[in-house]
């Protein structure tokens, strides 16, 4: 029997070829069409979670001054590992369930409630610690006795809701996998919407300080995981909860795609360790808290990024699974154009409006922050240049199964780079160096990046 399409052809002495290009156009058209809605929904996500880092920034400033910004941006990185942990597992964990789902394996079924279960283990080590020892992490992490008093009450309470962090992400990335990205969207806008308005409820109107502006933001993902949980209860649901024992093989299985997700998040942690012990050496606290102000403002870019990785990441890890290779490239070639156009939108911005962010967190007017603070929104995001298009391609060697590769670029990228260059340029240029230090780090990864990419591309 001939298909609706060629009798149309022969009544319309249409040519074949033209049929076959009309159908592929139909087909970039629909790619592009599921690209757009994922990713544009994602980053709206992505910087909904990096929105509330920006509102505890903004109204700690607001009452502790600078004090208050150096506590945060010490223990910033606390909170990079536990988000990385927890998008590693949900993010791998959701990208072999879509895989394999793909492939019709019925072993998908059981990577949402491991993941669950491996989560509620690892959060607990950061519950214990901020139950017993807040006060020696801030100290560890480079405070002095006045920061150590401001940032314990706030270290204390967020590392107590570690659990609801790594939930989160795991409810998250499940939802987004499982077709429904705008639920995922609602469900963190939602989640930064209500941690928003609790702080500045519990900070100023109760004048709970530092510990509300931790409480809000350690409750703020049960609202996440609570709006994220309404789609088990819809018909676009396929996720089904198996609990069984914890298996390690499952969750190595999921940790190898989730390596991009997890460097994505701890290499601004492991950036902002390295940085504020080099800074402190410089330029004192003055210079730490300018560079809060930067790290703060880094956090919602490298969100926009993020965005684009893993909103593009169910729909590589499904074309991959069924084998659709062109389709698999258009996405990779619409990734790397949105970000590479991204970059330049952050780099414009940020440096027109450098002035006006560092005044929103300089209530107390302190000009040598403020100097450093400008030097350093100008040159830093330079790196974002290079940061996009490296946390994309991370991202589609992740979903792709290039496991090796993206641990490969991820280490380089979020570790060996970034402290070579910051050690190395620092010594050379003092603060100058440091801001520098990561872009030089971005560009050299770019170089590795790029090579992989092309050896990939020309399989």
């Amino acid at each position: 029997m001939r298909s609706w399409t060629a009798d149309a052809a022969l009544r319309l002495r249409i040519p074949s070829s033209s049929i076959g290009k009309g159908m592929h156009a139909m087909e970039r058209f629909g790619v592009e069409r599921k690209f757009a809605r994922y990713i544009s929904q994602n980053i709206l996500g992505m910087i909904g979670i990096s929105a509330y880092v920006l509102a505890d920034t903004c109204f700690i400033s607001q009452a502790e001054g600078a004090r208050g910004i150096t506590a945060l941006n010490l223990v910033l990185p606390l909170y990079s590992l536990i988000f990385a942990i927890g998008s590693m597992t949900g993010v791998g964990a959701a990208t072999r369930f879509s895989i394999q789902s793909a492939r019709g394996d019925r072993d998908a079924d059981f990577y949402f409630s491991n993941a669950i279960e491996f989560a509620v283990i690892f959060s607990m080590i950061f519950v214990a610690m901020g139950a017993w020892i807040p006060d020696r992490i801030v100290a560890f992490l480079g405070g002095d006795a006045e920061i150590v008093k401001v940032g314990t009450p706030y270290t204390r309470i967020f590392m107590v809701c570690a659990p609801f962090f790594m939930l989160n992400y795991i409810f998250g990335a499940f939802v987004r996998n499982d077709g429904d990205p705008s639920l995922a969207m609602a469900a963190t806008l939602s989640s930064s919407l209500f941690n928003i308005v609790m702080d500045y409820i519990l900070m100023f109107p109760l004048k709970l300080g530092m510990a509300g502006a931790a409480l809000a933001t350690g409750l703020s993902p049960l609202v996440g995981i609570a709006v994220a949980g309404i789609h088990f209860l819809t018909r676009k649901n396929t996720i089904q909860v198996r609990w069984t024992l914890p298996d390690w093989k499952k969750l190595i299985r999921s940790w190898q795609l989730g390596t991009s997700a997890f460097v994505g998040e701890i290499a601004s942690g492991v950036t902002t360790v390295v940085f504020n012990f080099l800074i402190l050496g410089i330029a004192g606290n003055d210079g730490v808290a300018a560079y809060g102000i930067v790290a703060n403002a880094a956090i919602v870019a490298t969100a926009i990024f993020n965005g684009v990785a893993q909103g593009s990441q169910p729909l590589l890890s499904d074309y991959y699974g069924k084998n659709e290779q062109g389709s698999l490239r258009r996405v990779l070639m619409l990734s790397v154009g949105t970000a590479f156009v991204l970059s330049l939108l952050v780099i414009l911005v940020t440096n027109q409006s450098a002035e006006t962010l560092i005044a929103v967190f300089n209530s107390e007017q302190n000009q040598q922050m403020a100097s450093y603070a400008l030097q350093g929104v100008r040159l830093y995001f330079i790196g974002f240049l290079f940061a996009g298009f490296n946390i994309v391609g991370t991202g589609f060697l992740s979903a792709t199964e290039s496991a090796g590769w993206a641990f490969v670029t991820s280490i380089l990228r979020g570790f060996v780079a970034i402290a070579v260059c910051a050690f190395t340029m620092s010594r050379l240029f003092g603060m100058t160096g440091i801001w520098l230090a990561f872009a030089a780090a971005e560009l050299l990864t770019a170089v590795v990046m790029a090579s992989v990419l092309l050896r990939r591309w020309l399989q």
